[in-house]
């Protein structure tokens, strides 16, 4: 009875006694920078930090508190830069001026700093204190802490993912005393963990200084709870609780330890019996284990269903009394075979990479609301999985992730390379490891915490050191399933790991033939034996959004899209940012669809990390995100329309092609894969041919079936001719499960089987020779198909898919076009459809095709097919443009209009359509153009670009050992 009376008590005050036993360290510190590195040496923690009370607000960091240097051209920045030619360019020269510098490569922070930097708060500890236990918790601190109590010095921490946390009670008593926390942001006097590690790297949150999170004062008893970590058993029904007591009464100690749990972010919380053990101690610290049964009634923990625990624990001793809730979720997770498991369901990945970018902040959120939000729209995307890219987020995040329901693989906080790397006998060698002990301790009982790699793409003896990783964490927890390094196709396989993060089964092969969704990533994956989870899928780039820039009203600006900007109105095209965004937007969501769908389509694809759903503001500008840094939406595809490619059920079709002619048949197979934890009953599915008003055209069934969980069914043929489709048309194929949300889709093209082009009245020819030129003299109609004879532009290589990761970080690598603007409203496209962008159908129109640089051209010119210029340069490009030249009108058009037409039914429709149009009425182009300048696009010689840097990203240097 006693028992019962005194746990009811403390469910009932436990909360206010909790509360008793912090004070809040949040507020004005006094500040001072030691750029010299002299303040050990003049013993600043002796005395006041400075006379000019000189403060800054915690948490937060120096640039958040607008302490440090001011940008300039001399800033040594925390990363890699590999195109220099910001620095030397002297088109560029006035963005390199003090008052006007606009740094194209990464987001422009308002101060930087590297160094040492003092903090110095005056604190009164309570009297109730007295004979407690003190600690100074620091949530996160950047990089490495040195703490002083009045003129004791305390010790030094060094973590970039968990708390600094020093224990003052010797050097503390009640009443006022000075606290100095010295910290060092250098890589050169902390640790390096590789200058491009998202942990420190100023392409991503920055290398700041400061501390950030919760600061506090804790007190605690002489013998309390030191670390509680839960080993779910969801087989026996049992949560294995380890416990771990300090005991610093110097005496001999007996108690007892009650432990109950209870579900709460459920219809159903349920409750667990509690478990009461006696202990006995005469040890500093002492471990004990104790089973608590859930029983029958367990709710899992899972993506579909993020029920959660939380365990209280009670310790009484005589006088003295501890507790500590902890929240943990009854899921196991495996690697078996070639899937990824998780409470016995296979489970496909399907993820993004978090690459620590806030822009706000400069530093991960430390509350969980904003983590809710991120995790909340990636759900809505159909992703299930987050990838922490060389570093590990804040306990919110964590927390966020299991109310979620999200699979995390945080990393340890480096990427090995790049001034530094693995297996050479480096402080990085012992630091990692240590590091992921740290993060095992603090976040080891979040369920969402379930994978973990060592970090990003290493470089030296690593492969043996990724071994004994792995080798050393499958014994010591089996909570979650590890892998060595997320790594590029290029990187050694790695033995040891559970499950494989590589490149090599990714991307697109539009450069070398059409598109199709016959192919998958067998080939590429059939010889692993672990799951393998495809690395940095994606990289797909869009034009930047412009009005994003009001945005960044935090610690750092866009400057870089204030220079693409500008850019861009210097070459008269200010008033296509809108539709060169919503143009190249919409070709990023294809290669992104066709590049998932792929891999759903590979039988025993465990699954994908993309990078990434958001764009990345670093490394050059990789504008890779179907949302921006701030994870809003740009307008071009919503999460509902990415979802019916990106989901637990996605419906797939094989196909061999995406444009027909109207004597074939269109020949299908139909697909779904349904990797959820209950089966479809009954499933109906049917498929459906839809014309562009979302008319049925032709539709069918698929025999009614149950479609088990983790399946990867076909469903069967689809067959249509195609003969009544006289008139060129885009159709839409679906295909869906009746009664559900479930459906995918697919358009493709039907074009006449013949077609008839009248140039009877239209001179044709390859330059503007003298025939073309008195021609245009005398009023008539020149069409010059330019394909292969453009030299102004000849430089600028166009593949259909766009810009990968960027040209800047890549050295200006092909293609440098990120997709086309169609002007389709106008009537040379009337018997042409299209609409404003490069559907698949401009495949054979586009790829490898030449381009012409209309620089030269007249002040608000347009071309009608304009394609999309890598924002570093902006220059203004045209495929397809009209003009009148003195009397006469011209078509010009660098799209290759005269071979193999029988078999290139696009090219031969655009030919139809251009001379029916100029044949017509309605030829009367808007703008006239001198020919002189027309002749100079197959004269004029382009300005090669220079990037100055002979650096390279790994993935540029041949034959390097990795």
């Amino acid at each position: 009875m006693k028992k019962i009376l005194f746990c009811f008590l403390f469910a009932v005050l436990g909360p206010w006694l909790l509360a008793q036993q912090t004070v809040s360290l949040a507020g004005q510190w006094l500040f001072k920078i030691d750029r010299n590195n002299e303040g050990i040496a003049q013993e600043w923690f002796k005395h006041q930090l400075n006379d000019n009370n000189d403060c800054v607000y915690l948490p937060g960091s120096m640039l958040e508190n607008r302490k440090g240097d001011d940008i300039t051209l001399k800033t040594k920045w925390t990363a890699s830069i590999y195109d220099s030619s910001f620095y030397f360019n002297p088109a560029l020269a006035k963005y390199r001026q003090p008052d006007n510098l606009k740094i194209p490569f990464m987001l422009t922070p308002l101060k930087h700093y590297v160094g040492v930097a003092w903090y110095q708060k005056s604190v009164t500890i309570p009297s109730a204190w007295k004979k407690k236990k003190i600690f100074l918790f620091l949530e996160r601190a950047h990089i490495q802490t040195t703490v002083w109590v009045d003129n004791h010095k305390v010790g030094s921490q060094l973590s970039l993912t968990t708390p600094h946390c020093y224990d003052i009670t010797k050097y503390i008593s009640t009443g006022d005393h000075r606290i100095t926390i010295r910290i060092d942001n250098s890589l050169k006097t902390t640790i390096n963990p590789g200058k491009d590690s998202h942990s420190v790297t100023d392409q991503t949150q920055g290398n700041w200084n400061g501390i950030v999170g919760k600061i506090e004062l804790q007190a605690k008893p002489s013998i309390y709870f030191e670390n509680i970590q839960v080993f779910p058993d969801i087989n026996k029904k049992v949560a294995n609780i380890r416990i771990t007591l300090a005991n610093d009464s110097h005496k001999s100690v007996s108690g007892i330890i009650v432990l109950s749990a209870r579900s709460f972010n459920t219809d159903t919380p349920r409750g667990v019996p509690s478990v009461t053990v006696s202990f006995h101690t005469i040890n500093k610290t002492e471990q004990i284990n104790v089973s608590l049964p859930i029983g029958n009634q367990m709710q899992l923990w899972s993506e579909f269903s993020p029920t959660l625990y939380t365990l209280h624990a009670l310790l009484k001793a005589k006088d003295i009394i501890d507790q500590q809730n902890v929240e943990f979720g009854m899921r196991k997770i495996d690697a078996k075979g070639k899937w990824i498991y998780v409470n016995d369901i296979r489970t496909l990945m399907r993820g993004t990479v978090e690459n620590c970018v806030f822009p706000l902040t400069g530093y991960p959120p430390m509350n969980v609301a904003p983590w809710e939000r991120i995790f909340k729209i990636c759900k809505s995307f159909g992703i299930n999985h987050m990838r922490f890219h060389s570093y590990c987020p804040p306990e919110a995040a964590f927390k966020a992730a299991d109310l979620a329901g999200v699979y995390l693989q945080p990393e340890g906080p480096s990427w090995p390379n790049h001034g530094v790397s693995l297996g050479r006998g480096l402080p990085i060698d012992t630091f990692l490891l240590s590091e992921t002990k740290r993060m095992d301790k603090a976040y080891g009982n979040y369920p969402s915490f379930c994978m973990l790699a060592a970090g990003n793409e290493p470089r030296g003896n690593w492969v043996p050191w990724a071994s004994k990783f792995v080798n050393y964490w499958k014994e010591t927890d089996k909570r979650r399933i590890y892998t060595g390094f997320s790594v590029g196709g290029s990187w050694a396989w790695q033995p040891a790991n559970q499950y494989q993060v590589k490149a090599g089964a990714r991307g697109l092969n539009w450069v070398n033939q059409r598109p199709e969704t016959m192919s998958d990533f067998r080939q590429e994956i059939d010889t692993i034996k672990e799951p393998y989870i495809s690395h940095e899928t994606g990289q797909w780039c869009a034009f930047p959004d412009f009005s994003e820039i009001e945005k960044y009203t935090g610690v750092t600006r866009a400057k870089n899209f204030e220079l693409f900007r500008d850019l861009l109105a210097k070459n008269d095209m200010a008033d296509m940012a809108q539709d060169f965004l919503m143009a190249s937007g919409k070709l990023q969501v294809l290669c992104y669809k066709n590049e998932i769908e792929k891999i759903l389509r590979t039988p025993s694809y465990a699954g994908f990390q993309l990078l990434s759903l958001t764009d990345y503001p670093g490394q050059g500008t990789a504008l890779v995100g179907v949302l921006d840094p701030f994870w809003d939406e740009k307008g071009y595809v919503t999460p509902s329309q990415f979802r019916h490619f990106c989901n637990a059920t996605v419906p797939l079709v094989r196909m061999p092609k995406f444009v027909y002619k109207s004597d074939e048949t269109l020949h299908a197979t139909a697909e779904i894969i349904h990797y959820t934890n209950q089966p479809l009953i009954n499933a109906c599915p049917v498929w459906r041919i839809k014309d562009a008003y979302g008319n049925v055209l032709k539709q069918g069934k698929f025999p009614a079936q149950t479609i088990p969980a983790g399946s990867h069914l076909t469903l069967g043929a689809i067959d249509v001719s195609l003969k009544s489709f006289t008139v060129p048309c885009k159709l839409d194929l679906e295909v869906a499960l009746q009664g559900t949300s479930i459906k995918n889709n697919w358009n493709f093209w039907v074009y006449p089987d013949t077609l008839t082009i009248d140039t009877t009245h239209i001179y044709v020819c390859h330059t503007l020779n003298q025939k073309a030129e008195r021609i245009l003299n005398e009023g008539g109609k020149v069409l010059l198909l330019a394909a292969g004879h453009v030299e102004y532009g000849k430089d600028i290589i166009q593949y259909y898919q766009p810009v990968f990761w960027n040209t800047s970080w890549f050295k200006m690598r092909p293609p440098h076009t990120t997709g086309v603007y169609i002007n389709n409203h106008h009537p040379i496209f009337q018997n042409f459809v299209t609409g404003y962008w490069g559907n698949l159908q401009w495949w054979e129109l586009l790829n490898h095709a030449q381009v012409m640089q209309l620089t030269d051209f007249p002040k608000g010119f347009h071309p009608l097919v304009q394609p999309i210029d890598t924002w570093f340069l902006s220059r203004k490009l045209g495929m397809l443009f009209e003009a009148q030249v003195g009397k006469g009108r011209i078509v010009v058009t660098s799209i290759d209009l005269e071979h193999h037409l029988n078999q290139r039914p696009v090219a031969r429709q655009l030919l139809y359509s251009i001379t029916q149009y100029m044949n017509s009425s309605r030829f009367y182009p808007q703008y006239s153009v001198s020919i002189q300048t027309i002749k100079e696009l197959f004269t004029k010689s382009s300005r090669q670009f220079k990037t100055y840097t002979h650096d390279a990203p790994d993935e540029l240097k041949k034959g390097q050992q990795k």
